[in-house]
């Protein structure tokens, strides 16, 4: 495994803790299709979420959430609607949202996460 790969494995690994403190379940992570692949499936109360993880150390380029383009969002969706159609149980009955998670590193160590729900729709 790559260092670069160990690392977003390891910034998933504590945006998944993040979420489970704010009260969400995890349902599946790294989930991967032939359309592509979901960080993060959670449940937020009655609201399936498709969560996208995204680290920077800075805020060049305009950071982490500029990284999420268009054609991310729908790989994103594309891979969500084979998530529900794989399921048993009618998916139908919940919400959906897609959210981001964005981690930026702070001065002096530390991360400060940026949650933000609803962060684009499934066109």
């Amino acid at each position: 495994m790559n260092d670069s790969l160990r690392k977003g494995l390891r910034f998933e690994d504590q945006a998944r803790r993040y979420l489970v403190a704010q009260g969400l379940d995890l349902l599946e992570s790294n989930y991967r299709c032939r359309f592509g692949e979901i960080d993060l499936i959670m449940r937020d109360a009655g609201t399936l979420c498709f969560i996208e993880v995204r680290f920077r150390k800075s805020l060049d380029f305009g950071g982490a959430s500029a990284s999420i383009t268009p054609a991310k969002q729908r790989r994103i969706a594309k891979a969500a609607l084979f998530y529900l159609s794989s399921l048993s149980k009618n998916p139908w009955q919940l919400a959906l949202r897609f959210d981001a998670l964005l981690i930026q590193q702070r001065h002096g160590g530390g991360l400060d996460f940026d949650w933000i729900q609803n962060a684009f729709y499934a066109q």
